[in-house]
């Protein structure tokens, strides 16, 4: 008898595992979105998912693909914890520094065309579509003469995430197109 409960229990466990977990409704009948913890997951992994989906997007709009540019990577990424620091989402740094400015920094010898910018709780996919919803940041992420890109992020505890996208060419004529 014993025996039969223990199976009886094995398995209704097991179906319990295979249930989805209850997710939050909200109030339009929805479910809740949770947070998107970056850290989770392999940074390495989000840059080529977010990239992958660019040049996707960029191939089907008849612009060249893009590769990253470890310097421009690295002056996004100041970029995108120095606006958590100032907790505003905006162009400049906190020392009055512009995407050129970041960019000339870190050794960048080449063109800078422009920089897209977020504070959300989203993922880098949703990030990245609703950069491409908007006429001014979709011009940035479709520029034709765009070779080179710098993307990197700064999460919070909170779970709120700082993104920064920079293109360039390898061309030193200086230029800058700038969209939030």
């Amino acid at each position: 008898m014993n025996r039969r409960f223990m199976i009886v229990g094995a398995g209704l466990a097991t179906l319990a595992a295979c249930a989805p977990a209850a997710r939050r409704i909200g109030p339009d009948g929805l479910p809740l979105p949770g947070v998107y913890h970056v850290n989770d997951n392999d940074p390495n992994e989000v840059m080529f998912r977010f990239l992958d989906g660019l040049n996707t997007l960029r191939s089907a709009a008849g612009a060249p693909a893009v590769a990253f540019d470890t310097k421009l990577n690295a002056a996004a990424a100041t970029h995108s914890r120095d606006m958590a620091v100032q907790n505003r989402p905006w162009h400049f740094g906190s020392d009055g520094s512009s995407p050129l400015d970041r960019a000339r920094r870190v050794g960048f010898t080449g063109r800078i065309m422009g920089e897209t910018i977020s504070e959300t709780y989203e993922t880098e996919m949703e990030t990245l579509a609703a950069w491409m919803s908007e006429a001014d940041t979709r011009s940035v992420l479709l520029d034709r003469t765009a070779t080179l890109i710098g993307f990197a992020w700064f999460q919070e505890n909170s779970g709120k995430i700082w993104w920064t996208f920079v293109t360039g060419t390898t061309s030193a004529a200086p230029a800058l197109g700038t969209q939030g």
